[in-house]
């Protein structure tokens, strides 16, 4: 295992862990799908601009906890307790909560049912809906998105190989109009299927998980400072999902941010982290 990751067990589940950078600073909790959702250098750069970085595997993602295919073993509200139980085994009282798409439920609901430990919140890419139909004034996933998503084969899923194209042939996908880099999205294929348990159950089961209610109609009691990050040119969240977070999250800041679409492309990881050190600063 990399230096600097470990395992714990969080509520009954192992999850793989990582910390970086010192102590006595103040700590960002990024959370995404795998940790691999945040690229090392975003990683790096906040490092070196003062602050202690933890990341880690949500369930059925990377090298935690994995359950069989449609079935997962956790409702959204566990994972929100399991981000409470990697602060607590961090050693972090309070930290600064960053999440990314589907992460950005669990930064959501995080920011509502523990105000206490949101030093302050960001939204990457993310909506006020969980899986399933969208609110009818949001836009919902562009048309090329749901093509590929309901129309391509599944791979064959003991064939790496297979795995890897299909998860560049998503990624090219998932960033729509915005910058794509075929080599990059293929080492990052290859840095997931390498490290992830069971791939097919990582990229589906948080469809089939219980989301509880709904908590759009709570985003006005979120007292965390929030910034809101999101793709001009994502197609599976688009903007507006964006621009409805940050209307509805009070003095919330939202940054568009230029070709990019569903993830954080190489050429915006610079620009992000200035943000994320202005916004974390303090």
């Amino acid at each position: 295992m990399p230096v600097g990751e470990r395992m714990v067990v969080i509520n009954g589940a192992e999850s793989c862990v990582e910390v970086r950078g010192g102590v006595g600073v103040p700590t960002v909790l990024l959370v995404g799908s795998s940790m691999l959702s945040w690229p090392d250098e975003l990683c790096e750069r906040l490092v070196a601009g003062g602050r202690r970085v933890v990341r880690y595997d949500v369930r059925d993602t990377g090298r935690s906890e994995s359950y069989p295919p449609g079935e997962p073993g956790y409702s959204l509200a566990d994972l929100v307790d399991d981000a409470v139980g990697v602060l607590d085994a961090t050693a972090t009282g309070r930290a600064h909560v960053a999440g990314m798409s589907t992460g950005g439920w669990i930064a959501q609901l995080l920011a509502l049912g523990h105000p206490e430990r949101v030093a302050t919140l960001t939204l990457f890419a993310s909506r006020p809906n969980p899986p399933g139909p969208v609110d009818d004034d949001l836009p919902g996933h562009d048309g090329a998105v749901l093509e590929v998503i309901m129309k391509t084969p599944e791979p064959d899923w003991s064939d790496k190989r297979a795995v890897i194209d299909h998860l560049v042939l998503q990624a090219r996908t998932f960033a729509g109009a915005g910058a794509f880099d075929e080599a990059s999205a293929r080492a990052h294929a290859e840095a997931v299927v390498a490290r992830t348990r069971n791939v097919k159950c990582a990229t589906s089961n948080i469809a089939f998980a219980d989301h509880g209610p709904r908590w759009r109609e709570r985003l006005g009691e979120i007292t965390a400072p929030t910034l809101v990050l999101h793709g001009e040119d994502d197609p599976f969240f688009p903007i507006g999902n964006g621009e409805a977070l940050a209307a509805e999250i009070p003095n919330a800041h939202l940054v568009r941010l230029d070709r990019v679409g569903h993830g954080l492309p190489a050429h915006a990881v610079t620009a992000v982290a200035d943000v994320l050190l202005a916004h974390t600063a303090g």
